[in-house]
């Protein structure tokens, strides 16, 4: 399968749900829109994606959905990281079967095992395909942080480890995987708000939540800040934050289902326990955020 850079702005997919079950008919209409607007990739099934709410057959059918509906037009870069190495592996190797371009990999949660245990669960990983994987360290979410030593023993002896969402909320952590790695790993910022920092920094994306319905608008910014124009940029930056900001009020997905419901996008808001709809408050907060974006 031909590789096309995972670079740019990519989308981290909302699940839409109907009575509580996926709804795939919106499924396949938010990746159309993502695409038309000029997404360039798309990732479902990672935390914005309820993939923990998702039970195996919901997860899988979801990446067939997009991948189907992509049609090759876009990379896919499926979640399939697990807290268990056996459940990760096999989620891979039927991702992988399923014709994604590459997988998005997150530490593994609750266990916090040590470094050597992560190196050994993300090699299990890397060894159920030949696609690129996205490892994804998000310490607020895992307890644990995918160390640079880490990420530079998986790059050493498996070349498709070459990318790493990057969401622990430290522009340090970039210059810190530049300086070990350079060239030999692709950083794409895993928080919406530090993306133009990121970049500046020397990465080269982002794995958005806002771009689920701001696709031009994030993907102006990203590609503005990689043409080195930091004072457009900024601009572009500046006019989003408010966003950025609101769509983290609550627990993701919850604003950013908000505003795709509100904007016809998907039908229901809807999301799955133990996640909770905003309060009355938030909700008015979100809504004022789109309306000022003309949303």
């Amino acid at each position: 399968m031909k590789h096309s850079p995972f670079t740019g702005t990519l989308t981290a997919l909302v699940t839409p749900f109907n009575k509580q079950q996926v709804d795939y008919g919106d499924l396949r209409k938010l990746v159309e829109f993502q695409i038309k607007g000029g997404i360039d990739g798309l990732v479902p099934v990672g935390t914005t994606g309820e993939s923990p709410t998702l039970d195996h057959d919901e997860h899988m059918e979801v990446v067939r959905a997009t991948v189907d509906q992509a049609r090759g037009r876009v990379p896919v870069i499926a979640g399939t990281g697990s807290n268990s190495t056996r459940e990760a592996v096999a989620l891979t190797k039927l991702a992988h079967d399923a014709g994604v371009n590459g997988m998005l990999v997150v530490a593994p949660y609750y266990n916090k095992p040590s470094q050597e245990g992560l190196f050994l669960h993300l090699s299990a990983v890397a060894e159920a395909t030949d696609r690129p994987i996205v490892l994804y360290s998000i310490p607020g979410r895992c307890g644990i942080e995918i160390s640079v030593g880490v990420v530079a023993r998986l790059r050493a002896k498996y070349p498709h480890v070459c990318y790493i969402k990057e969401a622990g909320g430290s522009v340090d952590r970039v210059d810190q995987l530049k300086q070990a790695l350079g060239k030999d790993i692709t950083v794409l910022s895993g928080d919406d708000a530090l993306t133009l920092p990121f970049i500046a920094a020397g990465a080269e994306g982002v794995i958005s939540v806002a771009s689920n319905l701001f696709v031009r608008e994030v993907g102006q910014m990203v590609k503005t800040a990689r043409k080195n124009d930091l004072n457009g940029a900024a601009k572009l930056h500046r006019n989003l934050y408010p966003i950025f900001k609101a769509l983290f009020i609550e627990p993701n997905p919850v604003p950013i289902k908000i505003a795709l419901s509100k904007a016809g996008i998907i039908k229901s808001p809807a999301v799955r326990l133990p996640l909770a709809p905003a309060t009355a408050e938030n909700r008015k907060i979100i809504l004022k955020a789109l309306a000022a974006m003309g949303k």
